[in-house]
């Protein structure tokens, strides 16, 4: 799984996650269900979601909102086509206010 955020730097309001997905053969993987799911590194605040669409052979895209600048940990869920599920971590460093 690759992952880009866009804009950079990330900054707080609207963000596109985009993820790919590929198998051990680096073949793109086609047709799988994509949610994240954002959250500060630190306790109390609440989530973010997203659930992407595809938008070419194995990639995927969601659109989040960052309410507040600092470190996000973003947790990608995947359903995969054959019924398989897998959750990857990735973090969104400084996200920058205003």
């Amino acid at each position: 799984m690759r992952h880009e955020v866009a804009p950079q730097p990330p900054k707080v309001g609207p963000a596109t996650i985009t993820v790919s997905l590929a198998d051990a053969a680096g073949k793109p993987i086609a047709g799988a269900r994509v949610k994240l799911e954002g959250n500060m590194s630190h306790p109390g605040m609440n989530p973010v979601f997203g659930a992407a669409r595809e938008i070419g052979a194995g990639c995927y895209q969601a659109s989040i909102e960052f309410t507040m600048g600092g470190d996000w940990v973003m947790l990608v869920r995947v359903d995969l086509p054959d019924g398989q599920k897998f959750e990857r971590e990735f973090e969104v460093k400084g996200v920058q206010a205003g």
